[in-house]
């Protein structure tokens, strides 16, 4: 006879239930891996002074041969970019993670305990966003220290990071959908291919230098709809001309609907992924 003691919990059947299980159990995750990070601690060391790194060798290096359109000083200019360029890490140091996690075994234990299937993507997602907390508080005591500052009030500025972390939160849902489909050797090689993206985009020089084709990609670049919004919201350099495209002159708008799609489009897919890997 079984004891009843050891049966498993009956599986939610509510929507509420289930959304219930799976924040509990994604919670327990993210716990798991800060209790990890303990005994590896050069990936937090990593997360936090990575930012920092970018801050001082751009604001710097780069800094002392561009101008601003329309003035100013070069580093406030950069700061909003090196935010965004943050935000997009996210997709690989996810892809990276997770893609371990598959071929040391780990995803395999998870197959056998009795939680909720979303949760492990899910709490890979929520142990990201809270890294990349502490990244960007890093960068942005930096920031201050090189002559950043954002200028029209707290109510704008939590908007602005509050648009770094949504996107931030996004683009890891693709990195566990590209964990949970590739080998860890092959996240590693992909790593490379977040700079491009970053540098396609008004994150260090405006885009109307660029050829045409060019500039289009750039301008609905979900990185550039993210650094225009922060200048906007932080008051720093970086005037549009007349004729920007639609993406730049609604920045906000346009980098809250980019978060979502990534959302709507990746957060199920990894969650299926993840499903028919458990089966």
């Amino acid at each position: 006879m079984i004891n009843p003691m050891l049966e498993a919990a009956p599986a939610p059947t509510t929507f509420r239930e289930r959304l219930s299980w799976t924040l509990r159990d994604g919670w327990t995750l993210t716990r798991r891996e800060f209790t990890q990070m303990r005994h590896a601690p050069g990936e937090l060391i990593g997360a936090v002074i990575f930012p920092g790194l970018m801050v001082v060798l751009f604001g710097y290096v780069f800094g002392s041969a561009i101008s601003v359109p329309g003035g100013g000083n070069y580093r406030e200019y950069l700061m909003p970019g090196l935010f965004a360029m943050t935000a997009l890490t996210g997709v690989m140091v996810c892809a990276t993670m997770v893609s371990k996690d598959v071929e040391e075994g780990i995803i395999d234990r998870f197959k056998s305990m009795p939680m909720a299937r979303s949760a492990v993507p899910f709490g890979r997602a929520t142990t990201d966003l809270i890294t990349s907390t502490i990244g960007v508080a890093v960068m942005v005591v930096i920031g201050l220290l090189v002559g950043w500052q954002p200028h029209l009030g707290l109510a704008k500025t939590l908007t602005a990071f509050g648009l770094i972390m949504l996107l931030r939160y996004a683009v890891a849902w693709l990195g566990v959908y590209i964990g949970l489909r590739v080998s860890a050797e092959t996240a590693d090689q992909l790593i490379p291919i977040v700079f491009p993206v970053s540098m396609i985009s008004n994150s260090f020089v405006p885009t109307s230098g660029m050829p045409g084709w060019l500039q289009f990609l750039a301008d609905w670049n979900p990185v550039s709809a993210l650094v225009q919004a922060c200048r906007d919201l932080f008051g720093n350099p970086g005037a549009l001309p007349a004729h920007a495209s639609f993406p730049l002159m609604h920045p906000v708008a346009t980098t809250i609907a980019w978060s979502l799609v990534l959302l709507l489009i990746f957060a199920p897919l990894a969650t299926r992924r993840y499903q028919e890997m458990t089966r």
